[in-house]
């Protein structure tokens, strides 16, 4: 059995179970049954706490709480209510708590970065708007897409509504140079999205190119919220550049997670439904490294589900199937393991003023959570 280490944890790369004969060979055999790590991981450990993480910034938090619903409001009424809808379903915030620890962690002892926070909070929103008008999603945090209660034209419109509070917060903040890394870090994911679109159906889509995707879709928002946490510090630009890092591998490790867990949760964990991700033809990274390994075999059903979306009740499972066969699922977990444990590195030489280990936790976090 081979395992690697998820923080403190340590968890099995791929567990054989043995039947009671003690695994004896022959046609009436009991058959040798094989588990993914991802199914190990969550049936042996609960992800690492974030309570430290949430403890520290608690008191900040709270104040970017106040700022968001303050900044949500506006005489038309579908405005904070739609807002509201979505932003009242994120219990973790990370985004923001990451903008905070940033700042925190390189000592920041006044308010600047709340504001920053909470721009990024809203620019993340603003995105998950228009993603689901995009991907006509219908479950986000747990409740109805917004464009299924508002209409696909409010939600996009109160997605722009939210970009420009995002920018109003950033001005309000007094930071150039945090300003110019959000404002960089929004037309970056605007790119990664307009590049997923238009590969989406790719059947010869290369990790490599998909990486790239998830780096400026996902990961670079991680990125430019704890590097503008580090700016509105003042931190030098060498711990400027290795909070960036950490909260690229952060996003990047998220989102890999996310990937996998559509293949493998359930809506009422999940917060939407899982296999949206297969039903939409959307080639992630589980899916990718399972047509790749089953091109041969597989072709058609690829081209007819993926290609041509041409899908029977029974495909999702079919799929589910090749990707444990195939060890998709558990690649994609060992990828975005390598990715914390980048994250972790990146920080590694920090001081440690409680926010050092608390960042770290977050990674574990993002690593071994179930939603």
């Amino acid at each position: 059995m081979n395992v690697f280490g998820v923080g403190r944890l340590t968890v099995p790369y791929r567990v054989t179970i043995v039947p009671a004969n003690g695994g004896r060979q022959g046609p009436d055999a009991p058959a040798v049954e094989e588990i993914s790590v991802l199914e190990v991981a969550q049936a042996v450990a609960a992800p690492p706490s974030l309570d430290l993480l949430l403890t520290l910034a608690g008191p900040d938090m709270r104040a970017v709480d106040a700022l968001i619903r303050e900044h949500m409001d506006s005489p038309v009424p579908v405005i904070p209510a739609l807002a509201d809808h979505l932003i009242a379903g994120s219990a973790k915030r990370l985004r923001p708590l990451l903008t905070i620890a940033a700042a925190r962690l390189c000592g920041a002892r006044d308010d600047a970065c709340l504001k920053l926070a909470a721009a990024v909070e809203f620019i993340h929103t603003a995105t998950l708007l228009h993603d689901d008008v995009v991907d006509s999603s219908e479950l986000r945090r747990g409740r109805v897409a917004a464009h299924l209660i508002w209409g696909a034209p409010a939600s996009v419109l109160v997605g722009d509504f939210l970009f420009a509070r995002a920018f109003e917060l950033m001005v309000g903040a007094g930071s150039m140079a945090a300003l110019e890394i959000l404002a960089r870090a929004s037309r970056v994911i605007s790119e990664g999205e307009v590049l997923q679109l238009t590969r989406s159906h790719d059947l010869d889509l290369t990790q490599d190119v998909y990486i790239d995707i998830i780096r400026a879709k996902t990961a670079e928002l991680f990125a430019a919220a704890a590097e503008a946490g580090a700016v509105s510090a003042g931190a030098p630009p060498e711990r400027c550049r290795a909070l960036r890092q950490f909260g690229q591998d952060l996003g990047l490790a998220f989102q890999l997670i996310d990937d996998a867990l559509d293949y493998s949760s359930d809506a009422a964990t999940l917060g939407k439904n899982p296999g949206d991700d297969f039903r939409e033809g959307k080639v992630t990274l589980p899916l990718l490294l399972a047509m790749q390994r089953t091109a041969a075999s597989e072709r058609d059903f690829w081209v007819r589900t993926i290609d041509r979306r041409e899908q029977e009740p029974a495909d999702l499972d079919h799929a589910i199937a090749l990707m444990r066969e195939t060890r998709a699922l558990d690649d994609t977990l060992a990828l975005a393991v390598s990715y914390a444990d980048s994250a972790k590195a990146a920080i590694a030489d920090y001081g440690s003023n409680g926010w050092r280990p608390a960042l770290q936790d977050l990674a574990d976090f993002a690593v071994m959570r179930r939603a």
